[in-house]
């Protein structure tokens, strides 16, 4: 059996978030070979800010599987976490990180804070970023392409 590509996943939740009108972000957490849950962007549909798509795929994850730790877990996410989405990735223990682009005015992992790195931080993930970059941020421009035009 061929492994998931998870990233390939992770980007049809955020194509899905943008035909919602949501910003187009999307996120799958997998324990090996398995999908454990899958989530787009939903804060303008729930009026909710923290909707974001990583804290929706934890809480998901975590209700699945009865346990606020998701130890051996890997979160693939379509755009560098912001710092509400960092400090929620690092206090659910996730293994790793996969993200496509990078977010340079609202990312905390490898741009602005970078969350993992303060000394407050209890819990650091194996971070990769740069999975499926061009595809993610193709997406995130085009979104954003339409919303100017």
């Amino acid at each position: 059996m061929n492994r998931p590509d998870f990233m390939a996943l992770a980007l049809q939740e955020a194509e899905a978030a943008a035909l919602r009108g949501e910003v187009p972000v999307g996120a799958v957490i997998a324990n090996g070979d398995m999908v454990v849950a899958r989530a787009g962007n939903r804060t303008r549909e729930l009026a909710d800010p923290t909707a974001h798509a990583e804290m929706l795929v934890i809480r998901e994850a975590c209700g699945k599987i009865s346990s606020e730790r998701l130890t051996g877990h890997d979160l693939y996410v379509t755009l560098e976490p912001c710092a509400m989405c960092a400090g929620a990735i690092s206090f659910a223990r996730l293994r790793r990180l996969y993200f496509g682009a990078t977010d340079e005015k609202g990312g905390a992992v490898v741009s602005g804070i970078r969350f993992f790195a303060s000394p407050t931080c209890h819990h650091t993930p194996d971070v990769y970023p740069g999975m499926a970059e061009t595809e993610a941020g193709l997406l995130l421009k085009g979104f954003f392409k339409g919303r100017r035009d």
